[in-house]
């Protein structure tokens, strides 16, 4: 439980014939809802005819039974749930992104983030393109475009797009007839398909999301892939395949994904129990009672406890009702919604020596909230253990860590921040350690090591147009 804004999430869904694939899109956002809590929208191809639906707010706020009868039945949908790393949370920046042009339509949903956006837009701009969101999503849809005038197909398009892009991106496209996938050459966000017994094909950010379809997970999309889904049935593409080194997000398997979802064919769950038998070994404490703060720090709590031999056990219940304490302006704001959020179990912890686990420590003030809610519940003492290393460096693929001066362990040293929050002890997983995580290898850990795949972006300013005067003065 942390400050970081998380992915969105991307879903496709395609079938022979007309069906109800918008309740398909709209069950599988569902599952999806924890990658992104800004908005959501689902666009339907109802044989080359698109309606489209999306709002900001939760996919059970924007999408009633009512809204949803008026999506037609058709053969594809798009859908895609956000929470923006750049762009404000206004309805223009709602995603799938739609467009007309030339030769025909697209709609496309993205995960991630491009490290070149601000080259790429600023030269799009001069060229006289007119840009009516702050999302990368726009920016990549310009240049599929551009490339789809002077390409045969809108696979050979993307293709062609694919060799100006950098960075993050797993990309969700429709157009009249195909549905087609795409991950960036070094992997960096997940993307994954299977199919329905009844032959509807869905991809998807996670493996959580066809589950809740009733889809039959097939495979993950290798780094680079494109997956075309049409007439012809389904063609993979590798052109960019091996270009680069894979390099997943690690923060995948330690706090964005579900914990039933496997990505690239590490189970998340197994992940996080490793993350704390790891802890526990390295950062041993004396206590009576290991508690995960809900939900991420729950199964890195029972790992710990597994390899310790320390009780597990239920010391802070959430409001499932409220979302993700980031998702409030303001420290304020965060705090009270910790508040809320959260409360201590009194007789699980009072007189108690308490480990506590959790995913991350960001800024630290909710850190600090949530070890004082279980002071002031009667723990003797709080051994605070994270299930990442310390955040030294800002993200630029999609991770909303764009500080070092917001990051308090760039600040201060472990016994300073244990002090700061409130612990008696505090310890981080080891960098070293990730390896563990993610089966070994392919992952990237720069927000930990300071270790870049790609080039660092000399500007990240994205969002000019959503301040004001005297702010971009400054």
């Amino acid at each position: 439980m942390n400050n970081i804004h998380e992915e969105c999430g991307v879903l496709g869904v395609i079938s022979q014939g007309s069906a109800d694939v918008a309740g398909m899109a709209y069950y599988g956002l569902y599952a999806l809802q924890h990658r992104g809590q800004e908005s959501c929208g689902i666009v339907v191809n109802d044989d080359g005819v698109f309606s489209s639906y999306k709002d900001l707010g939760l996919v059970s706020q924007v999408f009633s039974a009512d809204t949803l009868s008026r999506l037609p039945r058709g053969s594809m949908a798009v859908g895609h749930v956000r929470y923006g790393t750049t762009g404000a949370a206004n309805r223009n920046n709602c995603q799938p992104i739609e467009v007309n042009h030339q030769k025909g339509k697209m709609a496309l949903a993205h995960n991630g983030n491009l490290s070149n956006a601000a080259e790429l837009r600023n030269t799009l701009e001069l060229s006289g393109a007119i840009f009516h969101t702050t999302s990368d999503t726009e920016t990549i849809a310009y240049i599929v475009t551009r490339e789809r005038l002077r390409t045969p197909s809108i696979e050979d398009a993307l293709s062609a797009a694919m060799n100006t892009l950098e960075g993050a991106y797993s990309l969700v496209l429709m157009s009249a007839q195909k549905l087609i996938c795409a991950r960036d050459p070094h992997g960096f966000r997940p993307l994954c398909y299977g199919r329905t017994p009844d032959g509807i094909y869905v991809a998807a950010s996670e493996s959580c999301a066809l589950s809740a379809i009733g889809a039959q997970f097939i495979r993950d999309l290798d780094p680079g892939e494109i997956l075309v889904f049409g007439p012809e049935g389904v063609i993979s593409r590798r052109e960019h395949c091996g270009q680069r080194e894979k390099k997943l997000c690690i923060f995948e398997y330690i706090y964005f994904a579900r914990p039933d979802s496997v990505i690239d064919g590490v189970s998340v769950h197994g992940a996080r129990i490793q993350a704390g038998r790891i802890l526990a070994r390295r950062y041993p404490a004396a206590a009576d009672l290991v508690v995960g703060v809900p939900d991420s720090g729950l199964d890195a709590a029972l790992g710990f406890s597994l390899e310790s031999g320390i009780p597990y056990g239920i010391g802070l219940i959430k409001n499932k009702y409220i979302g993700r304490t980031f998702i409030s302006p303001g420290q304020q704001a965060r705090l009270d919604q910790v508040r809320i959020k959260l409360s201590a179990i009194e007789e699980s912890v009072r007189g108690k020596r308490v480990v506590l686990v959790d995913d991350s420590i960001v800024r630290g003030t909710t850190s600090g909230r949530i070890v004082k809610l279980l002071r002031e519940a009667g723990a003797r003492e709080i051994h605070m253990r994270i299930s990442s290393p310390p955040f030294m460096h800002p993200c630029y693929y999609g991770t909303d860590i764009d500080s070092r001066e917001h990051l308090i362990a760039c600040r201060h040293s472990v016994s300073e921040t244990a002090e700061i929050i409130g612990a008696d002890s505090l310890g981080y997983l080891p960098v070293e350690e990730l390896p563990s995580l993610a089966g070994g290898w392919g992952y990237c850990s720069a927000c930990f090591d300071g270790n870049y795949p790609t080039a660092i972006p000399a500007d990240t300013r994205k969002d000019r147009f959503e301040q004001k005067l005297s702010e971009r003065r400054r």
